[in-house]
């Protein structure tokens, strides 16, 4: 039965919508980390460190993913992607106890790591405006963070957190099905790389290239899952004059999540232009700037403050990818963004328990997005590390 599902593809539409059930699936705990605090009776600050757990799998399993989709195919494990999350966010809604909650979770982020190495790598085959579609996927992935405290903060209103889990699990169960129909032969094949290439298609200068990348992706990784993780409970603290609505809160998370993805397609169509190098520079270089701001102002102006901090964080998501493609050939895609991934997700993780540490020992929220600042200046120099290519490479 599973030969039906080999070596096939779907139009990018479906590969987008995988993207965001994705971060979607990956953020239902950020918003309901509160509720189920209160439900197994712990505080916020101890809780959240129980889904360190699911963030590292997330991010360390998607070597293994990669490794998966090149012996039986991409397609194949872009399925068991969507039933397996689907399945593993049912059985978390059934936790009985912390560490089962954890385990869920757990499983969670086993088979989400599929998505990244493999559903990129897919995209990533038809390197035809390839900064655009990237920046169009970008878009649909942070939208699913966008969309995950709305729709949760909607369902706590009248439920518990519990319920955010099962019905987003049979929600990704049924997309499941309709990605799997849409699978069609698979007819393309990988255009020319565009710069100067060696014996085994890697373009010239692929390990300065690739080394200014991990350090981005380690720096950015940090970045990323904390702003995406934290926000929705840093506005319920800091915009009490506001708002003691978690309703309203995450609706407003889900306005700066929401309205900074686009940043993703404007930053995609100015590296298919010109050069990716300067771009970085200006987005690392907002992203010190606004972070900090974000962490020095409260209410309206907070809120202002971090979708200009986003947008920055998010525009360079695209950039990263589209630079990756242009070094490095497709058949060692797969293996390249597993391991991008496997540093940027797992890097990412730790904000869980350094924000636990740091919450409980007398820090305030806003250190910790003043850290993400300081860390923001390491994106920066990386920026000075890649190397500049003619602007229809990167």
């Amino acid at each position: 039965m599973t030969s039906y599902f080999r070596n096939k593809t779907v139009s990018d539409i479906f590969i987008n919508v995988s993207h965001f059930l994705d971060h979607f699936i990956m953020l239902i705990f950020a918003k309901a980390a509160y509720d189920a605090g209160k439900h197994f009776g712990v505080s916020y600050e101890h809780i959240i460190s129980y889904g360190t757990l699911g963030l590292i799998l997330f991010g360390a399993c998607a070597p293994i993913s990669a490794s998966l989709a090149d012996r039986y195919s991409r397609s194949l494990m872009m399925v068991l992607y969507h039933f397996g999350i689907g399945a593993a966010a049912i059985i978390t809604s059934f936790a009985n106890s912390l560490v089962s909650m954890m385990m869920g979770l757990a499983l969670i982020g086993v088979f989400a790591s599929i998505y990244h190495p493999v559903g990129i790598a897919m995209l990533l085959k038809q390197n035809e405006k390839i900064g655009f579609r990237l920046g169009v996927n970008g878009v649909f992935g942070n939208m699913g963070v966008a969309f995950a405290p709305l729709i949760i903060g909607l369902i706590l209103l009248f439920d518990d957190w519990s319920t955010g889990f099962l019905l987003s699990g049979l929600f990704c169960l049924g997309y499941g099905l309709i990605f799997a129909l849409n699978l069609k032969p698979d007819q393309q094949t990988p255009s020319q790389q565009s710069a100067k290439t060696n014996k085994y298609g890697f373009a010239d200068g692929w390990s300065r290239a690739l080394f200014s990348l991990a350090l981005i992706t380690s720096a950015g990784g940090f970045i990323f899952g904390g702003m995406t993780f934290l926000v929705p409970r840093y506005f319920e603290l800091e915009m009490q004059n506001l708002t003691s609505s978690v309703a309203i809160t995450g609706l407003l998370a889900s306005i700066v999540y929401a309205v900074a993805s686009f940043a993703q397609i404007g930053v995609g169509w100015l590296i298919d232009k010109i050069s990716a190098k300067t771009v970085l520079l200006y987005i690392a270089f907002g992203q010190v700037i606004f972070v900090f701001l974000a962490s020095s102002f409260s209410d309206l102006n907070l809120f202002f403050f971090m979708i200009i901090a986003m947008s920055f964080v998010f525009g360079q998501i695209p950039i990263t990818d589209a630079v990756m493609a242009r070094y490095v050939p497709d058949i060692w895609r797969g293996r390249i963004l597993s391991i991008k991934f496997l540093l940027n997700l797992c890097i990412g993780a730790t904000v869980l328990p350094l924000s636990s540490f740091m919450l409980q020992t007398g820090f305030q929220m806003s250190d910790l997005f003043f850290l993400m600042s300081l860390i923001a200046c390491l994106i920066f120099i990386s920026g000075f590390i890649l190397p500049r290519l003619h602007k229809n490479s990167v």
